[in-house]
């Protein structure tokens, strides 16, 4: 807790990085909630004036940090198991000077918050100390698996960041497994998609054709099983959801998906042994400029996946 108002210089390091991430950066203790609540009573401040979370900060802005308080917080050690730490210093698949890149597990969110501890960044920042500039360059929903890439400077992650806002410089690949069988003309989805908030305060994206924002996926057969067909999922725009959505309006919803599924579908697969959404990040490749060659990351399929893939062939024999 902080018992003052205080006021931190942004430094070139930390140029155009959003102002919650900043601040989350700054306090990893404090409930992203009471951040939040503080930024729309204008207590965070830059450069002495209100200002928004997606507000990018500037080399020599100065913000005003208020009185942190957290009474739920405050006596409570957000330490991951050294169970999570074990499964994720095993789980990297990747790494070099720049970057470092991991398997990500179903079930893992990738950073704390809404009820969580502490997620991917937050393990990663306690096995790596030293890298103090540490961060998740992209996101990947807490139940899908595989590809996920931390930047070791703010640099690097400027540099990522620039790449995924431009067109055809990331290209990201995930498996699938879905109801039903792809035709050709389903291939290729293009709806547009717009988050909303449910009356229980759920949220959801779902397609808008007037008010949602343009978005593009694309399919790939690569199995067919009696009523399921495991596919390679491409997403051409990069929308909270959008393939689980996409997947959902091309009415082949992918195998226990919770929020976009079919129930009957995601029940036979658990009586196969799925006990999770099967959506993998494969593959994720990059073109920046500092690498001579595209940097191109892979993450194989979890066992269970695997095995679900095993059973569904074994009873179409």
């Amino acid at each position: 807790m902080s018992e003052q108002v205080s006021f931190h210089h942004v430094t070139e390091d930390r140029q155009g990085q959003r102002l919650d991430n900043y601040l989350f950066a700054q306090f990893r203790r404090v409930p992203k909630s009471h951040i939040y609540k503080a930024l729309r009573k204008g207590e965070f401040r830059v450069n002495k004036k209100r200002a928004k979370p997606d507000y990018r900060l500037q080399d020599g802005d100065v913000v005003r940090i208020p009185p942190i308080f957290s009474p739920e917080k405050k006596s409570v050690k957000l330490q991951p198991s050294d169970r999570w730490l074990d499964v994720l210093s095993q789980s990297i698949v990747y790494e070099d000077e720049k970057v470092l890149a991991i398997n990500k597990p179903s079930g893992v969110a990738v950073h704390g918050g809404s009820g969580v501890d502490y997620g991917v960044i937050e393990v990663m920042q306690q096995l790596y100390p030293k890298l103090s500039q540490l961060e998740l360059v992209h996101r990947l929903d807490r139940d899908t698996s595989g590809c996920l890439l931390l930047a070791k400077k703010r640099s690097v992650l400027r540099e990522m960041h620039e790449a995924f806002r431009s067109a055809g410089r990331v290209q990201k690949s995930y498996y699938a497994l879905t109801l039903g069988r792809w035709e050709k003309h389903e291939l290729r989805v293009e709806a547009p998609l717009k988050k909303i908030t449910m009356s229980n305060g759920e949220r959801r994206v779902v397609v808008d054709k007037s008010e949602g924002r343009a978005s593009l996926s694309v399919y790939e057969s690569i199995q067919r099983f009696s009523g399921a067909e495991l596919v390679l999922a491409k997403p051409v725009t990069g929308r909270t959801h959008q393939l689980r959505v996409h997947a959902q309006y091309a009415q082949h919803p992918i195998a226990c998906d919770n929020k976009y599924g079919d129930k009957a579908f995601s029940a036979e697969m658990k009586s196969l042994g799925l006990s999770r959404l099967f959506l993998h990040a494969a593959k994720i490749k990059l073109s920046l400029p500092s690498y001579d060659q595209p940097l191109i990351v892979e993450a194989p399929l979890a066992s269970e996946l695997e095995e679900c893939l095993f059973r569904l062939a074994k009873k179409d024999r």
